[in-house]
């Protein structure tokens, strides 16, 4: 399940559904990712989030300046160590 610029998520349980979806992608056809190592898609993934606000200008959108980026950033880290 890819997100094309006019989905949304609304709620944590479209989050968990989105991030299965896309751990299973990886699974099926990580092979063909343009970013099939964490080294690699953890760079990638800080690139984008430096440079969103022009992704978002691209699609006449604005960055969500409420967004929830500590929930984001402690569910990345808490992904390092949690079973």
């Amino acid at each position: 399940m890819l997100l094309s610029p006019d989905d949304e998520l609304r709620d944590r349980d479209e989050l968990v559904a989105f991030l299965r979806s896309l751990h299973h992608d990886f699974q099926q056809r990580g092979h063909k990712w343009e970013n099939p190592t964490l080294d690699r898609f953890l760079e990638a993934l800080a690139s984008w989030a430096e440079a969103s606000d022009g992704w978002y200008r691209s699609f006449g959108k604005e960055l969500p300046p409420e967004g929830n980026w500590t929930f984001f950033a402690r569910a990345l880290a808490a992904a390092t160590v949690y079973e």
